[in-house]
C-alpha cells in the first residue's frame, strides 16, 4: 500500500456492493481497516451500525477529515466519490474536477446506482430468494439486466474502460455485479457480451481489484459462473432462508 496515510475504517460484506469501495482501497493504495458484517444475521441493523449507516445496508465508512473531524459516509457511489475526491489527487484512477471525463464517470457511476445494481439485484431476487417462481419477475428483471449489459457492451466496444483511457469509480461500481452474471440467471454471457466479457477479465488483471474483490472474504462469483443451474439452485437454498426472515422481520416493524 502507498504511505499516505488515512484512519478509514471500512464495514462491509462479500457482495457486489461491498467490493466495490475495497476494490477501490486497494487501487489507491490506502490503508484501511476492515470489520466484516455478516448480513445473514443481520449484523447490519443492529444499533451499533446504524449510528454509521442509519439505512442499514452495507458498505458503510468512516473516516477523519484533515482538521480531524470524524465523518461516517454510506451508499457505495458517494463512499466511491469521497474516496477519489480525497485520495486520488494524482488521478490514477479518476479524472479532474470539471473535465469532460469526470462528469461522464459521475454519469456511468449514477447509471450503475439508479440502473444495474438495483435491476441485476431484482433478478438476484426473483430467480434465487423468492419463496416461489414467479415467471413475470424473472423475466422482467433478467431482460432488463440483458439490456443494460447491452448498453455497457455497446460503450466497451468503442474504448477499453467505461470512460477514457483509465479505470475509474464507474467501472469499479459495475465490475462485481457483472462478474456475478449467472447467479440472476443470465446465461450465454461471453457469446452476448463479448466486449463486456473481455473488460471483466482485463480487470481481473490489476493487482488492486484482484486483492480488492477478497474483502473481507473470498469473492467466489467467477467460480459460480461455472456451476449448473440446478447446482446454483442448491447454493440459493440456505441464502433465500434468511432473506426471506430478513423480510418477514422488517415488515412487522
Amino acid at each position: 500500500m502507498a504511505s499516505q496515510n488515512s484512519d478509514i475504517h471500512l464495514y462491509t460484506a462479500q457482495t457486489p456492493n461491498g467490493i466495490k469501495v475495497s476494490i477501490l482501497l486497494e487501487e489507491l493504495g490506502v490503508p484501511y481497516k476492515v470489520t466484516a458484517i455478516d448480513i445473514s444475521k443481520d449484523v447490519q441493523k443492529e444499533p451499533w451500525f446504524l449510528e454509521i449507516n442509519p439505512n442499514g445496508r452495507i458498505p458503510a465508512l468512516t473516516d477523519k477529515l484533515e482538521d480531524g473531524t470524524p465523518i461516517a459516509l454510506f451508499e457505495s457511489g458517494a463512499i466511491m466519490q469521497y474516496l477519489v475526491e480525497r485520495y486520488d489527487k494524482d488521478h490514477k484512477v479518476s479524472y479532474p474536477q470539471g473535465s469532460k471525463e469526470y462528469y461522464q464517470t459521475q454519469s456511468w457511476l449514477f447509471w450503475q446506482m439508479g440502473g444495474l445494481g438495483p435491476m441485476q439485484g431484482q433478478a438476484n431476487h426473483f430467480t434465487r430468494y423468492a419463496p416461489e417462481k414467479i415467471e413475470y419477475g424473472i423475466n422482467r428483471y433478467q431482460n432488463e439486466t440483458r439490456r443494460l449489459y447491452r448498453v455497457m457492451d455497446a460503450q466497451l466496444a468503442k474504448n477499453e474502460y467505461l470512460v477514457g483511457d483509465r479505470p475509474t469509480i464507474a467501472d469499479f461500481s459495475c465490475w462485481g455485479w457483472v462478474a456475478a452474471h449467472s447467479w440472476c440467471g443470465i446465461k450465454n454471457f461471453e457469446a452476448q457480451f463479448p466486449h463486456l466479457n473481455a473488460w471483466l477479465n482485463r480487470l481481473l488483471e490489476r493487482p488492486g481489484l484482484e486483492k480488492g474483490r477478497h474483502v473481507p472474504s473470498k469473492h467466489t462469483a467467477l467460480e459460480l459462473n461455472k456451476l449448473s443451474e440446478e447446482e446454483l439452485e442448491a447454493k440459493a437454498v440456505s441464502s433465500r432462508a434468511w432473506v426471506q426472515k430478513g423480510m418477514a422481520e422488517d415488515a412487522k416493524k
